[in-house]
């Protein structure tokens, strides 16, 4: 049920954000543009270096507590802001975005429910190692926006 529930939890918001970059993409698209990795950069960071310390705070044969709904949410939005940046670009090209969002939201939903499922036997195999990793990979990915953003 939570693997549901937290699939929910990110479908909805990687359907949403590309919506409100397309609205905000009518509006104002530079400054979407100019911010949007920060955003994701600073979220990801945070939630990121967040596990990484309960994983290293926690005695080797703890199991890691499950993510509250605050700390799922902010990830979901961490990972979804560059989605707004999509929507601002699907706003210059007159798509249709809602046909585009409910495919992003319905897909992700899909993903992020089996990942869940596969991290559930993972946690138990390798509890704090993969929890580590998964620290690791969220600063990673918040510094790969951040990067590309920068460089590109």
């Amino acid at each position: 049920m939570r693997a549901v529930k937290t699939g929910a939890i990110f479908g909805a918001v990687e359907m949403v954000t590309p919506l409100i970059g397309w609205g905000l993409g009518m509006a104002a698209s530079a400054w979407v543009q100019a911010v949007d990795h920060w955003i994701a950069f600073a979220l990801l960071g945070a939630v990121g270096a967040h596990m990484l310390f309960q994983a290293l705070s926690r005695g080797t044969d703890e199991a890691p507590p499950a993510p509250g709904l605050r700390a799922t949410v902010l990830t979901a939005i961490g990972t979804s802001i560059d989605a707004m940046a999509v929507g601002v670009s699907l706003a210059l090209l007159e798509a249709n975005i809602f046909v585009i969002a409910a495919a992003i939201g319905f897909t992700t939903m899909v993903m992020s429910a089996s990942g869940i499922l596969a991290g559930r036997w993972l946690g138990r195999s390798f509890g704090r190692l993969i929890e580590t990793l998964g620290g690791l990979a969220l600063i990673a990915m918040g510094g790969l926006i951040l990067f590309e953003h920068l460089t590109g």
